[in-house]
């Protein structure tokens, strides 16, 4: 199911339940009511200003239904995360499978993610009129573990590409930093429930190990579908749209619904995610020996757009 990321930006808010819907009320004065959305609809909510309060059992209804609350810092990064202990009725096999798969299990799957990514990042570069060829020659060599980290040679050569020599990719910083973080909070927020939904713990990854890293899983397995992000944000700067504005945010969030292309046919960024999860479980549990990954190339509601100007 594809449910509705609902981002709570502006200061003052206060968040309730009642009657299996989200109720956002605005506390000044007398508590006006401001909306209503239905607990079944969400997919994630988003926490992204400051002197919000919210009702436990809210969370609690968020959390029995699967749906990540996410906090953020003022670079509009993902600082915390609520997220269900109950996620599949499959959950305790899936995890015992996962802590038991062997190191080189991990290094080819990784392998997989790091090559899907560097190929959507070359297809991101191709719609800008960038060169792919520097990230698809790095994709044909990918090695099982990714021992050359091939993945940080790809990044540093592709943000220059994709948004000119000046830039550099800091989480400090604003205008195009800003909305990237954004973009991939929403992203991370997307993915950690999937991983959830599929049974699987988020905390035992392939690749990323920092010990203070919570989401390592999540972190992994977004990877291939951060330059779906990137290309979006490179899209709002040439419309001359740098800020991390309502406008450019409900851009970024749109991105996650669009359409890519898989082997079963168009399939939105979000399923898509959910599909990888799914897939890395059955890997597992030995049902499959691949993992579902989307086929390289644009969005195409971006690539329509594109092609149109």
């Amino acid at each position: 199911m594809i449910g509705r990321i609902v981002e709570i930006a502006d200061d003052r808010r206060h968040l309730s339940l009642h009657r299996g819907f989200m109720v956002v009320q605005d506390t000044e004065g007398e508590r006006k009511e401001l909306g209503q959305v239905p607990l079944d609809d969400i997919a994630a909510v988003i926490a992204n200003a400051h002197g919000l309060s919210y009702a436990n059992n809210l969370l609690v209804a968020l959390a029995e239904r699967g749906a990540p609350f996410v906090l953020c810092a003022a670079n509009h990064n993902a600082v915390g995360m609520l997220l269900p202990i109950d996620g599949n009725f499959q959950q305790a096999k899936r995890i015992e499978a996962q802590i038991a798969a062997s190191q080189p299990t991990h290094k080819r799957l990784w392998a997989h993610v790091v090559r899907a990514k560097l190929e959507q990042q070359a297809a991101a570069l191709e719609a800008t009129g960038a060169p792919p060829a520097p990230l698809l020659a790095l994709a044909n060599k990918v090695k099982s573990g990714d021992p050359e980290n091939l993945e940080a040679q790809g990044a540093r050569r592709y943000w220059t590409l994709l948004f000119g020599e000046g830039f550099r990719r800091d989480q400090n910083a604003d205008n195009v930093n800003g909305l990237l973080n954004y973009g991939y909070t929403v992203l991370r927020a997307a993915t950690a429930r999937a991983v959830i939904a599929a049974g699987l713990h988020p905390s035992i990854g392939l690749h990323h190990s920092n010990d203070n890293n919570a989401m390592r899983l999540v972190d992994d397995l977004m990877e291939p579908f951060r330059p779906v992000i990137d290309l979006k944000v490179w899209h709002l700067q040439r419309g001359g749209k740098t800020e991390v504005t309502p406008d450019t945010k409900r851009a970024l969030v749109r991105t996650l619904y669009d359409d890519m292309q898989t082997d079963a046919g168009a399939t939105p960024v979000m399923v898509c995610a959910q599909r990888l999860c799914t897939s890395l479980a059955q890997v597992y549990l030995g049902e499959r020996d691949k993992l579902d990954l989307p086929l390289p190339g644009l969005p195409l509601a971006l690539a329509a757009s594109l092609n149109n100007e």
